[in-house]
């Protein structure tokens, strides 16, 4: 498997462009701003956009959905808890200059869906706390993490939609679920792994 990692927008969130060794076909989570940048990856590597995949909606997650799905003619997938953020006008970011960019979703995805992308194989994992609707994707030994968990530290839980006790109870949830080698790919800073934040993540304490 192929993980090219682009950090765009102004918070630099991490955008990452997934393939199949043997296929030209890619996803994309998590294209929060910087389209050209996204599509000049893609088109470098000689792969074709077939899905879009926002792990919460957040617009510094989200703000090229729109231009990538018009540029690739890629489906846009988010959690159903989250897609009015994403296609909503976005009036709760005004003030932090964050760029909001609607953008209408193709479908949803709930906790459990497997989808297929080439010879790729992706599973949700709902992981409330940051959003209601915030995922963890898995796929082939790694998962993303979005802004569930990071590298030493957890995605904020004081915006609205943000819940401290569910963020716990999802942060269990991925110790339970994934062994210490797992690599973590996560919507901001330097990857990771499990065994690695289970040791020095004071959140996993």
């Amino acid at each position: 498997m192929n993980v090219i990692t682009l950090p765009v927008g102004i918070i630099e969130a991490n955008c990452y462009i997934v393939s199949a060794d043997a296929s030209d076909e890619a996803v994309v989570i998590d294209p929060g701003g910087d389209a050209d940048t996204i599509l000049q990856a893609v088109g470098s590597q000689g792969l074709r956009v077939a899905l879009i995949l926002d792990t919460h909606g957040h617009p510094d997650h989200t703000a090229a959905n729109r231009a990538v799905k018009e540029a690739t003619g890629a489906r846009l997938l988010v959690h159903e808890a989250d897609q009015e953020l994403i296609e909503g006008d976005g009036r709760q970011w005004a003030l932090t200059g964050l760029e909001h960019v609607p953008s209408q979703a193709d479908g949803t995805f709930s906790d459990g869906d497997e989808l297929r992308v080439g010879d790729l194989t992706l599973r949700i994992y709902n992981t409330p706390g940051h959003t209601p609707g915030s995922c963890c994707i898995a796929a082939n030994g790694v998962v993303f993490t979005g802004d569930t968990l990071f590298a030493g530290s957890i995605g904020r839980t004081d915006f609205p939609g943000g819940d401290p006790p569910a963020m716990k109870l999802s942060l269990a949830r991925i110790i339970e679920l994934f062994p210490d080698e797992t690599v973590l790919y996560p919507g901001h800073g330097e990857a990771t792994t499990l065994g690695e934040e289970k040791q020095t993540n004071p959140w996993l304490g």
